[in-house]
């Protein structure tokens, strides 16, 4: 069963659980050449559009996620669950997968 969203923001994340969408890599190159699309590789990059409130520990407290919204992070090459939004692709991935968070 597929639901069709209208819009992500109406899609909150629960417990420890990031939704992000991949940044799109560069289809030319710094000299202006365009490259085929067959030769542009998916980036292990993601921007993070909402943060779930975080995991309980085996004592109910909550555990504090470890990135927030607006970050830039390194994501696995594969795993989470996809989510689409019209012709949008997202994920949705444990905080615990995140592998690494970007500073610019």
């Amino acid at each position: 069963m597929t639901t069709a969203l209208k819009s992500i923001r109406s899609l909150a994340p629960l417990l420890d659980r990031v939704l992000v969408q991949r940044i799109k890599a560069e289809s030319r190159t710094a000299g202006g050449i365009f490259l085929p699309e067959s030769s542009v590789k998916e980036l292990n990059e993601a921007k993070v559009l909402a943060v779930g409130p975080g995991a309980f520990d085996k004592d109910g407290k909550r555990i504090s996620m470890g990135v927030k919204e607006g970050d830039k992070v390194l994501i696995p090459q594969y795993g989470g669950s996809p989510v689409k939004v019209g012709e949008e692709e997202y994920h949705l991935f444990r905080d615990s997968e995140i592998l690494a968070k970007i500073n610019e």
